[in-house]
Order: C-alpha cells, then sequence, then structure tokens
C-alpha cells in the first residue's frame, strides 16, 4: 500500500471536511450545502462509512484528498502534507514533490515564513520603538501583535531581499514570490519600505501573502498588498478567515469588516468571528468561504460614502448566494476600529447584536437618497430598493420584505406586490434546470440493496443471472464484480466489492450508496420492486429489438422470418410480465 492510501485510513473525512463546511448529521451520513457552488438547501453529502464526498447538486465528489485539494486549491502533494501534519503522521523520507509547480510553491511559501519572521524581529528591535508606539496608540495590544504575526518592513529596500539571496533563492525565485520588486536594470529590492505588516493566512493557516500600512503620512499609498502569486489569488482570500471560522460556526455568524485594522479592533472586542477582504471589492468566492462556515453575515464596512456604497453592492452578491444579511451602524461616522477604541468593547459587541435586516438599512439609504414627500420620490425609492429585495431566492421572504417595504415608504401594497410576482416570474423564466442524475432510481436502489440487504442478495443476483437491461445502466462493471463474487461464494460487502474496482467504479459506487436514505425496513419490498422494474426493462428491450427486426424483415422481403418473430412477440407479450 503507498503513503497516500495508508493516510487516508488514518483520516475521518467528516472530522476534515467539518472544518470547511457547517454538517449536520442524517442517518447514517452528513449533510451540509455545498462549498463548490451556489445553494439554498443542502445537496452536499458526506459519508463516514464510505470516506466520500459528493455533491447531488454539481455533481462535485471524491476521497479527502479531492476536497482538500479543490477547496484550499493545493496540488496533491501538498495535500498529502498538510494532513499528514494535521495528523501527526511522518512523511516518507523521499521527496515525493516531483511536479515543477509544487516546488515552485514550496519556494513561495518558504520565503513567505522567512518574511514573516524577518518583520517580526524589526518590529521587536529597538530601533521600531516609533512603530510600537504606533501600534499602541491605535489600541493594538502586544496580544494582537502576536496573534496576528504584525511585524515591520524598514525603510532599507534591501533587507528581505538580502536574506533570501543568502538562503539561496534564485532570481526566478524571488521574482515569483510577490515580496521583492524588479528595478529597471534587472536588479530587486523589497516591495514594502517603512510599514507596519498584516500577514494573510490560506485557511490553513500558512502565510501566503502581506498587506503593509504605511508609516509616512506623506506616502501616497496608504495600504499596499502583495501582488498574486502562484498562492495568493486575492479574490479567494478573506484577512483572518482561518482564525474566524471555527467561532463563525460556534456562532453560526461571521462579521465582515473592512480592513486588517478593523479585525483586529473587532476581535480585541471579543467579535472574533471578524474578517475582511483584502484590498478588492467583494467577490462570489470570497462570499461561498465565509458561507461554508455560517450563512449569517454582519456587514459592518465603513460609514462613509465610499463604504456605504461598498456595502450596497456587497449586499447584492451576497443575496445572489443566498446569505442572510444585517447591518450594523454605529455612532459617530467611526470605522470598527476607531469605535472600539473610543467606546469599548461592550459597547461595540451590542451594536453587532442589534444590527439591523439588510433591507430597512438599504430602505433608511432610500429615504436619505430621494424626496419621499414626492410620490415620484417614493417611486423611485423603491426602484431602488427592487434589485436587493428581488435578490432574496425564498419567495415567501421575499413576500414579506416587499409587504414592509411598502409600509416603511408609503407605498401601495398591491402594487408592490404585483412587481414582485412580475420579477418572480422573470427569475423562474432564466433559472437553469437542473440535470438529471446519471444513474437510474433503479439501479441505484438495486446496487444499495444488494450491499445492504443479505436477506435480499441472493435472490437478486440470481435473478440478475438471467437478465441483460442491467447491462445498459452506468454500472454495468460494477454489477460483472458482484456477480463473479456471488458465483465465487465469495463475501460481499462495501468493502470487499470497492477493492475489486476500478478507480472511476469505486467513485460510482460511493455516490450510489451514498445518496440512498431509504430506511432498512422497507428493503425488502425495494428489492422485489426493483426485480420488477429489471424484467419490464427487459421485456421492453426485447419487445423493441423484435419490432425492429420485424420491419427489418419486411423491408427486405423476408416475410416467413417476419412472421416467426411477430408469433413469438404475440406469445411474449400473453406471458406474465409482458408488455400489453
Amino acid at each position: 500500500m503507498d503513503f497516500a492510501q495508508q493516510l487516508k485510513g488514518q483520516i475521518d473525512i467528516v472530522q476534515v471536511i467539518s472544518e470547511y463546511v457547517r454538517l449536520r448529521r442524517v442517518g447514517s451520513r452528513y449533510s451540509g450545502l455545498c462549498p463548490f457552488h451556489n445553494e439554498k438547501t443542502p445537496s452536499f453529502s458526506v459519508s463516514a462509512d464510505h470516506q466520500f464526498f459528493r455533491c447531488f447538486g454539481c455533481d462535485a465528489k471524491g476521497d479527502v484528498f479531492n476536497f482538500v485539494m479543490n477547496i484550499e486549491g493545493l496540488t496533491f502533494w501538498e495535500t498529502l502534507k498538510k494532513l499528514a501534519e494535521q495528523h501527526g503522521v511522518p512523511l516518507p523520507k523521499q521527496s515525493l514533490a516531483g511536479d515543477e509547480r509544487t516546488k515552485i510553491r514550496a519556494g513561495i511559501y518558504e520565503m513567505h515564513e522567512i518574511a514573516v519572521e524577518h518583520f517580526q524581529r524589526n518590529l521587536a528591535a529597538n530601533s521600531a520603538s516609533s512603530v510600537r508606539q504606533y501600534l499602541g496608540e491605535r489600541g493594538v495590544t502586544r496580544t494582537s501583535v502576536e496573534q496576528f504575526q504584525l511585524g515591520y518592513s524598514d525603510s532599507s529596500g534591501r533587507s528581505l531581499l538580502k536574506i533570501l539571496e543568502q538562503r539561496g533563492f534564485k532570481p526566478d525565485q524571488l521574482d515569483a514570490s510577490g515580496l521583492v520588486g524588479r528595478r529597471d536594470d534587472g536588479g530587486f529590492y523589497d516591495r514594502f519600505r517603512n510599514r507596519v505588516m498584516f500577514p494573510i493566512h490560506n485557511e490553513s493557516g500558512k502565510v501566503i501573502a502581506f498587506g503593509g500600512r504605511a508609516l509616512d503620512p506623506e506616502d501616497k499609498a496608504k495600504y499596499m498588498n502583495s501582488p498574486e502569486t502562484e498562492i495568493y489569488k486575492k479574490s479567494q482570500v478573506l484577512y483572518n478567515l482561518y482564525r474566524a471560522k471555527h467561532h463563525a460556526m460556534k456562532l453560526d455568524r461571521i462579521l465582515l469588516v473592512e480592513g486588517y485594522m478593523d479585525v483586529i479592533g473587532a476581535t480585541q472586542a471579543g467579535a472574533t468571528e471578524a474578517v475582511a477582504t483584502c484590498g478588492t471589492a467583494l467577490t462570489v468566492d470570497q462570499i461561498r468561504a465565509m458561507k461554508r462556515h455560517s450563512q449569517n453575515l454582519h456587514l459592518n464596512f465603513d460609514p462613509d460614502s465610499a463604504g456605504a456604497k461598498a456595502a450596497e453592492r456587497s449586499i447584492a452578491a451576497l443575496l445572489d448566494e443566498n446569505m442572510r444579511i444585517r447591518i450594523v451602524e454605529l455612532d459617530g461616522g467611526l470605522d470598527p476600529d476607531e469605535y472600539c477604541k473610543e467606546h469599548g468593547a461592550e459597547a461595540y459587541l451590542e451594536k453587532v447584536a442589534k444590527a439591523k435586516a439588510y433591507f430597512y438599512w438599504l430602505a433608511d439609504r432610500a429615504r436619505g437618497k430621494f424626496d419621499m414627500r414626492d410620490p415620484q420620490g417614493r417611486v423611485d425609492a423603491f426602484k431602488f430598493l427592487i434589485p436587493s429585495i428581488h435578490g432574496l431566492h425564498d419567495q415567501i421572504e421575499r413576500a414579506a420584505v416587499a409587504q414592509d417595504i411598502a409600509n416603511y415608504l408609503g407605498l401601495e401594497k398591491g402594487l408592490v406586490l404585483d412587481q414582485f410576482r412580475k420579477l418572480a416570474l422573470d427569475r423562474a423564466s432564466r433559472e437553469p434546470q437542473k440535470q438529471a442524475d446519471p444513474a437510474r432510481a433503479t439501479d441505484r436502489m438495486l446496487l444499495a440493496i444488494i450491499l445492504t440487504e443479505p436477506d435480499a442478495r441472493d435472490h437478486l443476483l440470481s435473478s440478475m443471472r438471467t437478465l441483460t437491461s442491467w447491462r445498459r445502466f452506468p454500472t454495468a462493471g460494477i454489477y460483472e464484480t458482484l456477480l463473479g463474487m456471488h458465483e465465487n461464494g465469495d463475501p460481499i460487502g462495501y468493502e470487499a466489492l470497492n477493492a475489486r474496482l476500478q478507480p472511476s467504479q469505486q467513485e460510482l459506487l460511493a455516490s450510489i450508496v451514498l445518496s440512498r436514505h431509504e430506511s432498512p425496513q422497507a428493503s425488502v419490498d425495494d428489492a422485489l420492486s426493483c426485480l420488477a422494474a429489471l424484467e419490464r426493462h427487459e421485456v421492453e428491450n426485447t419487445t423493441r429489438e423484435m419490432k425492429d427486426s420485424i420491419r427489418a424483415a419486411e423491408r427486405e422481403g423476408r416475410f416467413a422470418d417476419a412472421f416467426e418473430l411477430m408469433r413469438k412477440l404475440s406469445e411474449m407479450t400473453r406471458q406474465p410480465g409482458g408488455i400489453r
């Protein structure tokens, strides 16, 4: 057995996936909202027995390695290394990191680890006392400095570069790291200079980028962020998510703020579920990353005009992903960091707890934008609100909100609801239809019964030897293996069968077993129904083939053959179970 299989045998897929998705036990499986596509009701299923996951909405499926690779964008080797380290399993002495991409990424990860340590040493040095004083004045505690691994990039422009070169990193590696910039003459310089440094982590806790806050008031770029690299895609990353996700799951709430300092201030106040975007507008990938841990989102952007517009844009995107949104409003035009410092932790947490539903916040925005004394102003206000209210996917909730908004704005309820009915029809006409599951219901049920019900198994497998219709099923290869095991008298069960299958058949088997939710008490009746369905398929297929043969014989003038086929068809349809 190779190392990957040994490792997989020591890992509980449910425990691993629970780090990323809120799972609820349903019988023998676990269910949750799929992290790979947008959905309102859970179609994502995980089996502890089979160590397999599948989404019946987007058909994402696989083992624990597939999940971690897809959710974190890791290579196979990086996934093995991560899971081995998490579970205390020693890695093989020989290097498994054979592909070039993995080696490039490993070098970038290492350079970022070196950079974190370098920036932390800089901040602790005697020469950085003014930087530490600045952080203290901003209300950042020593504990937070350590917790968030804050650091300082000096103004020399070469200190980090020098260390990386001394460690043996080549020019092409330096260029790929995002930590240095290239001069016109081909040389390099430190990208971050004279800045407070905020390490940005992926969900595993590895540093993949930095944000830097300028200390010189004359610096035009107040904040500077790392460019995208092989390990950092800014549209997919949220600052502090790797720390906040466990708190978000426990609280069933996530707090989205605008900046690094806001996250630190909110966390110090006790809002440990706080995250922020990394200098970008909110993206679908970032929303889905939050949604994996909670659908309840409290939005606390800066109260200035730019922050309000960003909140409006974010609300529309969040509703598209079925998030439940509340808006945290702070007094005095203060951002979260400033509010915590001025009013204290308890006052801030109270504001978070009393956050209002997003549509009332938007309605207040509309009342400020338009003249509510004028009929046209009220109509314009309603038009302003339509896109965000219509973003609600639940029809009942949408109708309730529309009525509340009609009352709030002084509009006729009937007109408002009529407008939403038209929008609902338009939405229904544009929503894509779900594709049917390629595995037939009979096929899926039959296979599950054979594996789980010994009393029905022998009868089913013996009967299947005389039938051929199952050979048209996607699972034909699995049935052939089962029949061989049955004929040889081998024990039949999931593990024994799975060991004899090809990887593609193993995935199909796990996904079918994972989708079966019928009660055990119904299994014998189900078995008889499956067998009857198979026999009907058999007769239907034979009848269709015989009719095709009759037509062909008649076209070719072989009337005796056609007559004989018609006689056989007539006899077959008179038999029990025949087609009538």
